[in-house]
């Protein structure tokens, strides 16, 4: 196990944790992939989900119960939330019942709110500003199919949402190159950029993909319409039709480049069949290594 502790601390935001932080979590995740072991036995993890989730909710349960611990789902209308209980009083009373509480809500202002009022650490399970366990297991990934993160040039294709933001900034923190494609209207927020820079990294923002794409390292994109935008779905598809991850954008990247994908995928929207099953893909892997990283990530941070 690694040195470094994070011991009682909260994952809001990728920006939250420095590189030292990110390499131990990620030396850890590789350590418990090949030797997997009960670090937090007797620990409960809360799992608050106010949105549908598969490789998030499962993969927490799984790394936690690896552990030795024990995941409980907590579904809002299941709880008095919904009957008018105040959050603040159900954060105390869950600070008294478990060890740590992963959440995914749309809301980043509710998950700020969550971790302001639990006494235990708090992790962004999702919202619509980061999703910084995904940026975990993005690099994980990146770091064993290329070997290194020196050198290595990320372009990310479709819209600059929650997952590029949290990419981005991971990809500053570890000294990656980051360039992003986006239609007018789609680009990272500024917040993003910012933090990115912050962070020592120089993001870029193009509109041509082709520009993104050539000599890249590391090709990613996500689907097109997130969760909470499904009125908009047709717009979406006619205004990032041309950012989509084909045959063609692979062949202008460099010769070992793989492909991310965080999923689920819409086939033939933001990727084609022949690229998310060809074997230059890595989403499998990178949907695995979800696993590995927030058990690393448990283990280092549940008291």
């Amino acid at each position: 196990m690694s040195a470094v502790t994070l011991a009682g601390r909260d994952l809001l935001r990728i920006a939250d944790l420095s590189t030292e932080e990110i390499a131990a979590i990620l030396d850890t995740a590789d350590e418990l992939k090949s030797n997997p072991r009960p670090l937090v036995p007797g620990r409960t993890l809360g799992l608050y989900f106010g949105q549908p989730s598969t490789r998030t909710r499962i993969s927490f349960s799984v790394a936690m119960a690896q552990l030795g611990g024990t995941p409980i789902t907590l579904l809002p209308g299941e709880m008095q939330l919904s009957r008018g209980e105040s959050l603040e009083d159900t954060a105390h009373v869950l600070s008294r019942y478990v060890d740590a509480l992963a959440i995914r809500t749309l809301s980043h202002d509710e998950l700020e709110a969550w971790a302001e009022a639990c006494t235990i650490p708090v992790i962004n399970a999702l919202t619509e500003l980061e999703h910084p366990c995904q940026a975990l297991a993005d690099a994980m990934t990146i770091r064993e199919r290329l070997g290194r993160f020196d050198g290595v040039r990320v372009a990310w294709l479709g819209d600059g949402n929650n997952v590029c933001a949290s990419l981005m900034a991971i990809c500053a923190k570890l000294g990656m190159e980051f360039v992003a494609a986006t239609p007018p209207g789609y680009e990272p927020s500024a917040v993003a950029i910012e933090a990115a820079r912050s962070a020592g990294g120089s993001p870029a923002v193009v509109e041509d993909p082709r520009e993104a794409v050539a000599g890249a390292d590391v090709l990613c994109t996500d689907v097109w319409t997130s969760m909470g935008q499904e009125d908009e779905r047709e717009r979406r598809q006619r205004d990032l039709a041309t950012h989509r991850i084909d045959a063609a954008a692979l062949d202008a990247a460099a010769p070992d480049a793989i492909v991310l994908h965080c999923l689920p995928a819409h086939i033939g929207e933001e990727i084609t069949e022949d690229v998310l099953y060809g074997p230059r893909c890595a989403a499998w892997d990178q949907a695995e290594n979800r696993l590995h990283t927030e058990k690393a990530l448990l283990a280092l941070i549940v008291p």
